[in-house]
């Protein structure tokens, strides 16, 4: 009896360091158009949702508008690479909006003396991964910040203006297997 115990412990050992490992948590950084770092927003899974943790450096005083964006690339200047913002349910624009809000939409961030550090949730997302809303997805998603805030209601994106910053939040892993060479099959 011992034995099959002591077996059943071993498989489930050696099984449970196949299974892939989940993320929970990461830090996205932050880019200004011309390439410069401005920090980190830390993303951590809650029970919740996400949680945000916005610590950043260098952009323009004022209120500005944050979002989550439909793919994991930001180019620069204009970072229009990272698409519309993240809408996996297909809803209205805006945290104000009576229909709802997109998944992407976040609440606006505040910067003094060029700085910003603030916690945010979007209960909408996720990290689990096979999830609509989960924001590991195979072209990733984004972080971006516009120039102004966003009214919370205009269409499709809140009327904030020209973006100024960008994050990829990407699994770096599945990155890093999207990237490998596929080689053909040998001629016989």
């Amino acid at each position: 009896m011992k034995r099959k115990v002591y077996l059943l412990f071993v498989l489930f050992f050696i099984l449970s360091g196949c299974m892939e490992k989940e993320i929970t948590k990461m830090e996205v950084e932050m880019f200004n158009a011309t390439g410069d770092s401005l920090g980190t927003i830390k993303v951590d899974e809650q029970s919740e949702g996400v949680q945000l943790t916005v610590l950043l450096e260098g952009l323009p005083p004022g209120e500005h508008g944050l979002h989550i964006h439909e793919k994991g690339t930001c180019k620069a200047p204009d970072f229009k690479s990272a698409g519309n913002h993240f809408n996996p349910e297909d809803s209205m624009h805006g945290l104000l909006h009576p229909e709802g809000a997109h998944a992407g939409d976040l609440p606006n961030i505040i910067v003094e003396d060029g700085k910003v550090d603030a916690q945010l949730m979007a209960p909408q997302l996720t990290l689990k991964s096979g999830k609509k809303n989960s924001l590991l997805r195979v072209k990733g998603t984004s972080i971006i910040i516009t120039e102004g805030k966003d009214d919370g209601m205009t269409q499709p994106s809140g009327d904030s203006g020209a973006r100024i910053a960008c994050g990829e939040i990407t699994d770096k892993e599945a990155k890093r297997e999207d990237k490998k060479e596929v080689k053909p099959p040998e001629e016989e």
